[in-house]
């Protein structure tokens, strides 16, 4: 029997807390070595721009798939533009076990991501915060993020002010009390303790001599071909963290290094091993640490777990 869990029952039962302790079990699993993460697959429908991703992967415990899509079009309709469903795959007999509709959840898993490597490899006293982009992703990020830091001030950068200042009333309605200014990507970087980018992006937002020592950076936009958030100037001289280092040299920000990483030029490392000590993430105060979150199916599967588990102690009112 398939179980089935509708969007807004995902969206119930999520939680910023909830989602990063998930996220962080798939981190850790995804540099186990019986973990798997298969190669996404990005395709379209028959109207080019509207575009679909498939990523799938599988543990011991855990096998299946999330779907992703974006139709660009949609707002005009008034439906969000962004949809994600979670399959989760019974390995006894390979029937799907359980389908999730995991739209709102997919950004908590996205932002937990982020709020796990911050916790790793961000200075624990860092104060202001520097996003780039006002989506709904962005705002997610930031949350996520006020919820396991100190932060007390927050620079937006955005290229509609308007859009920016929205985002600042939403942050606020949301109970992040921050002080919050918009800002030009020079003087969000300059005075930024953490940098994260949360866009559609496919060139670099901001320039490497822009950023000071100490600087935690959290590329969050980057992960189909072509995308790109980061200078790449900046990892000459940066500690480098991604999801999945086989991932991210394909889809990620580091695609854009891969030969200079292949070659044993660029050092990257998963963050899954310095989550489980294998390797050194920040080791002095002024080291510019980087990470990479192209976004991994065991993320999904593990929130997938957790929704599963959670609907069935605590049904629909």
């Amino acid at each position: 029997m398939v179980t089935f869990i509708s969007e807004s029952d995902s969206n119930r039962l999520i939680s910023h807390e909830s989602a990063f302790g998930a996220v962080r079990k798939a981190l850790i699993a995804a540099v186990s070595a019986d973990a798997k993460v298969f190669p996404a697959v990005i395709a379209h429908a028959s109207a080019a721009q509207n575009t679909f991703l498939l990523k799938s992967g599988s543990t011991p415990e855990l096998a299946g798939l999330k779907v992703g899509s974006f139709w660009p079009d949609n707002p005009a309709k008034g439906r969000p533009r962004h949809s994600s469903t979670i399959f989760l795959i019974d390995q006894d007999n390979g029937r799907i076990g359980a389908v999730i509709e995991a739209s709102a959840a997919n950004a908590y898993r996205t932002a937990a991501a982020d709020a796990v490597a911050a916790n790793a490899l961000a200075r624990p006293e860092s104060e202001t915060l520097a996003i780039f982009g006002a989506g709904n992703q962005a705002l997610f990020e930031c949350c996520a993020l006020a919820r396991i830091l100190p932060l007390k001030r927050l620079h937006v950068v955005a290229r509609k002010r308007d859009k920016a200042n929205d985002f600042a009333t939403k942050l606020l309605s949301r109970g992040v009390k921050l002080d919050i200014h918009i800002s030009t990507a020079e003087e969000a970087c300059r005075q930024a303790d953490i940098i994260v980018t949360a866009t559609p992006s496919r060139v670099p937002l901001f320039k490497s001599e822009w950023i000071r020592p100490g600087t935690h950076i959290a590329g969050m936009g980057s992960d189909a071909r072509g995308k790109r958030e980061l200078p790449s100037e900046i990892f000459e001289h940066a500690k480098l963290f991604c999801d999945l280092p086989e991932q991210s040299i394909q889809i990620g920000e580091f695609q854009h290094v891969r030969e200079r990483i292949e070659s044993g030029e660029f050092i990257l490392n998963a963050v899954g091993a310095v989550l489980e000590g294998r390797c050194p993430g920040r080791i002095a105060r002024d080291d510019i640490t980087v990470f990479d979150s192209s976004g991994l199916a065991l993320q999904d599967l593990y929130i997938g777990q957790f929704l599963l588990s959670r609907s069935k102690v605590a049904p629909s009112p």
